[in-house]
């Protein structure tokens, strides 16, 4: 990364620390609530981090090349448990992390290149969970899950934004890829996300390089593009994830 990168990504990273930390502040009240709602459809599981810092942003060194961001929607079993405190490292990260593998051409290493974010940091077993919090948790959780959304939109924009104006000369731009955007429309969980992060980009140039796509969990992602190419017979895999994720993003945000 540039200079201008690299400070820009630790801001990022440090602002995001200190928020889950505030966060987490509503912990008691949170856990009660998450266990009640995976009793219905979930198995048992130790849940041991109700708000999910990203523990792999520690990782990420100054020499690391950015090429991607990829936003999830909220940490899940996986993302939780104590020994990982990472986003995507369950099921779905596995089928990211694969596609990338089998496809060299796009040049991108899922667990060096990539920003790996989310909607909200608040744990649920399935993110459809999160409406039992909303209905349950009284006016205070219904405020952190508004405004960690709220926040989380902006501090990607900014992010994005800033991994593209600082870059240096002739190197490519970063994409924002929202996987996922099932909640981002109709009455959806995750549209207060959606709103924010399209005004932050509201005359930017920056917005040709933000895409959306189908959820990597249960292979979503992968069939849909798959469906895309046989539709678009001629195109290669960069072209047509780019086209494939403007028809979804210009679907979900009008434009």
């Amino acid at each position: 990364m540039t200079d201008g990168q690299w400070n820009a990504f630790c801001e990022y990273r440090e602002n995001l620390r200190k928020k889950c930390g505030q966060w987490l502040n509503l912990a008691d009240r949170l856990s009660p609530l998450q266990k009640a709602a995976a009793e219905k459809d979930t198995p048992e599981y130790p849940l041991e981090t109700s708000v999910v810092y990203n523990t792999a942003y520690d990782e990420i060194q100054k020499e690391d090349e950015i090429k991607l961001i990829v936003i999830g929607d909220n940490p899940g079993k996986d993302e939780q448990l104590k020994k990982n405190r990472r986003y995507l490292v369950g099921q779905s990260g596995k089928i990211a992390d694969g596609f990338f593998r089998r496809n060299p051409e796009l040049g991108v290493d899922f667990r060096k290149n990539v920003i790996i974010m989310n909607k909200t940091p608040v744990h649920t077993a399935k993110t459809s969970h999160l409406k039992y919090l909303l209905k349950n948790g009284g006016q205070e959780i219904a405020e952190l899950i508004e405004q960690s959304q709220r926040e989380m939109a902006e501090m990607a924009a900014r992010l994005h934004q800033e991994l593209i104006e600082q870059k240096s000369p002739g190197e490519k731009s970063a994409q924002l890829w929202l996987v996922g955007y099932a909640e981002l429309k109709g009455r959806g969980l995750f549209l207060s996300y959606r709103d924010v992060l399209k005004n932050a980009y509201h005359g930017k140039t920056t917005w040709d390089d933000v895409f959306v796509f189908q959820h990597f969990s249960m292979n979503r992602f992968l069939v849909d593009l798959k469906d895309f190419r046989a539709s678009n017979d001629g195109l290669s895999l960069e072209d047509s994830l780019k086209k494939l994720g403007h028809q979804h993003r210009d679907e979900i945000f009008g434009a």
